[in-house]
């Protein structure tokens, strides 16, 4: 990500989870008062999509991640909602878009009903090389929370261990927690709030309707993949794949810390999972749509994550990783573009087949 991306999505990290925790208040408070939080006269939601940021304004200069949705999806619609620091917009045709640090004020509004709204969180990320290329698109099957976690400086370690990093309750890497009474209960990484099973046949069924998808390439991106000697899959022109996002509001860079992604994301998945994209923000966004769905606000079977590759997440072999730290020209407006290309499709589908996916959640047999 960009220095103006990071430091947004740390703030939004951060506002997010105090959002999360405040919201968990109002809803019990609405629930002792005995009111609904939502009125009877609701508008029903059907879909959503969610951006991290945008650079300047919503339309017509310089596109962040929103932008595209914006103008190619006629979300001409503005809407106030109280406490966000900006509008929802929405079209004629039932799709509703917002910038994720307004996500809770949005929830929380009683004039929407979003009992049966599916929900599209983009983003841009970094990539692992191994896995995908610069531009690629990966429908995630579970988020996994990169922030907490035990941690030792890489240089006092002991002699055998690969990192620092291991999760809390633990006392080394790649081990799940051995007390449950450090860390919550050891039997669901989802109670825990490290790893975030998303509904896997709905992911199956929006990469089948997407994997075909033409993701534009350029020759900029085909210079930069040339650097990637071993690495086919990141030597590949922009595709469609299935793969896991990871969370984090460090921003970290390099084949080391791309190791523990990998390590990570199979610990708590335990190894069905693998790791694709790293970002700053799908960790918190989640953890907020975990809690609204224990509320009974949303239905966390709509929810669907596709992040798209602006950056891999360490240097070309032979490159020192402080070259390549940030670097993510041209891959980011390719990522941006991704995300609308491949997103697009399933919005559509879900949009205009209504009548049947109102009430029955598109599935797809999975391994």
């Amino acid at each position: 990500m960009t220095g103006r991306a990071a430091l947004l999505a740390v703030t939004i990290g951060a506002a997010l989870r105090c959002a999360a925790a405040l919201a968990f208040a109002a809803a019990l408070s609405f629930a002792a008062a005995g009111a609904e939080p939502k009125s009877p006269a609701a508008t029903a939601v059907r879909m959503v999509v969610i951006a991290n940021f945008e650079n300047g304004a919503d339309t017509g200069d310089k596109p962040g991640e929103y932008q595209f949705w914006v103008e190619r999806e006629h979300l001409d619609e503005v809407l106030k909602v109280r406490g966000a620091s900006g509008p929802v917009r929405r079209n004629g045709q039932g799709l509703y878009g917002l910038l994720l640090q307004n996500l809770t004020p949005f929830l929380l509004d009683p004039r929407f009903d979003f009992s049966k709204t599916y929900w599209l969180f983009t983003g841009i990320s970094g990539v692992d090389p191994q896995v995908a290329s610069v531009g690629s698109a990966a429908w995630a099957r579970w988020v996994i929370n990169g922030d907490e976690l035990r941690e030792i400086d890489d240089r006092e370690i002991p002699a055998s261990w690969p990192y620092g990093l291991f999760a809390i309750g633990s006392m080394k890497p790649n081990t799940l927690p051995s007390d449950p009474n450090s860390f919550g209960s050891v039997e669901s990484a989802d109670e825990l709030g490290m790893a975030y099973p998303l509904n896997r046949g709905l992911a199956q069924w929006a990469f089948n309707l997407t994997r075909a998808v033409a993701i534009p390439d350029t020759p900029q991106l085909a210079r930069q993949r040339e650097a990637w000697k071993g690495y086919p899959n990141a030597q590949r022109p922009p595709f469609v794949l299935l793969g896991e996002t990871l969370g984090s509001v460090r921003y970290w860079h390099g084949p080391r810390r791309t190791q523990w992604a990998r390590d990570w994301v199979k610990l708590w998945t335990h190894g069905e999972g693998t790791f694709v994209m790293t970002n700053m923000e799908s960790q918190a966004a989640a953890r907020t749509m975990d809690t609204f769905s224990r509320l009974g606000f949303v239905d966390l079977q709509r929810v669907m994550v596709l992040r798209t590759a602006s950056n891999p997440s360490g240097p070309p072999p032979g490159v020192d990783p402080l070259a390549s730290i940030g670097d993510e020209a041209p891959g980011q407006v390719a990522a941006y573009e991704a995300n609308y290309r491949v997103g697009a499709p399933v919005i559509h589908e879900l949009l205009t087949g209504w009548r049947r996916y109102e009430d029955a959640i598109p599935q797809a047999a999975f391994k």
